[in-house]
């Protein structure tokens, strides 16, 4: 892609925006006219107040001038009319592209691997989608339209000037090359400075969303004023960025003034001398410095002009960069079914999450319908990533991997997910209540099944102590509950949608002893009858597992049930040892 800080102008990429205009072209093309037409109109302000002061005011018509001046109300009424109808359009059309835009980029950002996510700040990818899109409107509603409108009143009033009196149009306009000297230099320092201005908007963006979301860390230990020094360091070049665009218009804007005040003073210089010469009119003279007004006005402005449609580019370039990023899994399977069983099979597989640095070599197993399979290991082992892997959350590098002897790659992503739920160690809930947490806004689960799943789970009874009960607000990432309370609604969440496969990633790795016991009641409920794979520390959790499989860097060490593995007096027999070395369970087989 062509980088738009690199030339004048993109106008590759600016045919690409304008794609998003393709459905709403009656709407571009109309504003379009009343921008033009305004333009015309505004001619006839300064046209009229000539005649008025030349035939009514100096050949004291009273009457007529009434009429003038009647006339001259109607002029501004209907401009006024057509300004709003332009003005409303301007920012529809705006609003409608980005609103299409940014459907666009979400759809397309949350169909990205998991990769793309480990690799990329949250907080860029909102100023993407957020704050960088909303510029793209600005292109509408103050870019593209209003520079046709205001190039057009410019060439309007230019042939106008020199049509009725040339010497006196040249005259007033000896300062306009100065004026575009200006302004063609204030586009390029304002240009560079809005760019500076968009990276430390990103920045800053990214270092809050990143600090509120880890409070919790920065404060237990004790990093609030090194972290506020850091955003200070930002807040200050963010804030040195916008200087440098204040310190650009309270050069321009002045310099500006100087040449239009001093077009004007040149046309009262020569220009009263034709007056009185008899070579032209006193209403010409007047008309003459409303025209400097319309000349200088859109002048000055176009350099904001440009510089709104040159960061409406980068914006759009920072924007389709995320478009044209290819991280998404490619969802080429046509597989669909109505009926899963879920036997599972991997066979030779391999998976790295950078290059050729192994997380899983040659991994080879099989679990039948309706078996659990617990995998235990040391942290980074890979037991993680075999979940990942089942779902394609990320795709393998070697291998393949089968779901009822269809490679899940032959799946359609949303059948093969559609029949599997997860419950993750880290519980994320929504700020919402806990029905739309459990039932993620799916409208074919109704009350009635999620206050059922919660009484098996074992969960009713705490929910309906809350206020509100199942209409509990739970805030962001449920902090208003606790650890064993959010991995309780994850199964509930999990048991609703009733998989055909379940996976439960250290699910109770991070809960106290008594939300431990109600986690392994859930647990029972949740894996009877179903294909399911546990990955866990705690080995209390998964003595029953029809098969336990032990991973150590990326590989099978050991596999059997939890009796077999004790007499194996191997990896499993230690780590077992090991967890209840101060308890009296010794026996292999209990």
């Amino acid at each position: 892609m062509s980088n738009v800080t690199g030339k004048a102008f993109d106008y590759s990429l600016f045919k690409r925006v304008m794609q998003y205009v393709k459905p709403y072209q009656g709407m571009f093309y109309f504003t379009a006219f009343l921008s033009i037409f305004l333009a015309i109109l505004a001619l006839g302000r300064p046209i009229l107040i000539q005649i008025t002061i030349d035939d009514y005011i100096i050949g004291k018509d009273y009457k007529g001038l009434w009429m003038m001046a009647m006339a001259l109300v109607g002029v501004l009424v209907f401009e006024s009319i057509l300004t709003y109808f332009y003005t409303l359009l301007g920012n529809l059309l705006g609003q409608n592209v980005i609103k299409d835009l940014r459907n666009e980029t979400f759809t397309h950002v949350i169909k990205f691997k998991l990769k793309y996510f480990d690799t990329t700040p949250i907080g860029q990818l909102v100023t993407r989608t957020v704050s960088d899109i909303e510029t793209i409107a600005e292109m509408f509603s103050g870019g593209i339209l209003v520079i046709i409108g205001d190039l057009l009143k410019i060439l309007s009033v230019l042939v106008y000037m020199f049509y009725t009196n040339w010497d006196l149009a040249l005259i007033t306009l000896i300062p306009i090359p100065i004026l575009f000297l200006a302004t063609s230099i204030f586009k390029k320092v304002i240009k560079k400075a809005f760019q500076e201005v968009r990276d430390q908007v990103s920045k800053l963006n990214t270092f809050v969303q990143e600090h509120i979301t880890g409070m919790s860390v920065v404060q237990i230990f004790n990093r609030e004023a090194v972290e506020m020094e850091t955003f200070s360091a930002i807040n200050k070049k963010h804030r040195k960025a916008h200087i440098k665009t204040v310190w650009a218009y309270s050069i321009f804007f002045p310099v500006v003034e100087i040449l239009s005040a001093s077009s004007i003073a040149l046309l009262v210089w020569y220009g009263f001398g034709e007056v009185a010469q008899g070579h032209a009119e006193p209403g010409e003279i007047f008309a003459y410095t409303l025209f400097i007004y319309m000349l200088y006005r859109p002048i000055r402005q176009l350099a904001d002009r440009f510089n709104t449609l040159q960061l409406g580019m980068v914006s759009s370039q920072r924007v389709f960069k995320i478009l044209d990023t290819d991280s998404s899994i490619k969802n080429t399977g046509k597989q669909t079914t109505d009926n899963l069983n879920g036997n599972i099979q991997f066979k030779d597989v391999w998976f790295a999450y950078n290059d050729e640095d192994w997380v899983l070599k040659d991994l080879n197993f099989e679990i039948k319908k309706g078996q659990s399979l617990a995998i235990i290991g040391a942290t980074g082992a890979g037991k993680s990533s075999i979940i990942n892997l089942l779902g394609r959350y990320y795709e393998i590098n070697k291998g393949e991997i089968f779901i009822d002897n269809i490679n899940v790659k032959d799946f359609e992503l949303k059948s093969l997910r559609k029949f599997m739920s997860v419950v993750l160690q880290d519980v994320f809930l929504f700020s919402d209540s806990i029905m739309n947490n459990i039932t993620l806004f799916n409208e074919s689960i109704s009350e009635e099944e999620v206050i059922s799943a919660a009484k098996e789970i074992g969960a009713h009874e705490f929910i309906t102590k809350l206020p509100g009960g199942y209409n509990y607000d739970v805030k962001e990432r449920g902090t208003m509950l606790s650890v064993g309370q959010r991995q309780l609604i994850s199964f509930i969440r999990a048991y609703v949608h009733q998989p055909e496969i379940l996976i439960l990633d250290e699910a109770t790795s991070s809960i106290d002893s008594e939300s431990e016991e109600l986690i392994k009641h859930a647990t029972s409920v949740l894996t009877k009858d179903r294909t399911s794979i546990i990955v866990a520390h705690r080995l209390s959790t998964i003595k029953n597992a029809d098969k336990i499989m032990v991973i150590d860097k990326g590989s099978i060490v050991e596999e059997g049930s939890h009796s077999q593995l004790l007499k194996m007096n191997g990896f499993y027999k230690k780590l077992y040892d090991y967890q209840f070395k101060d308890k009296n369970e010794t026996q292999y087989n209990s």
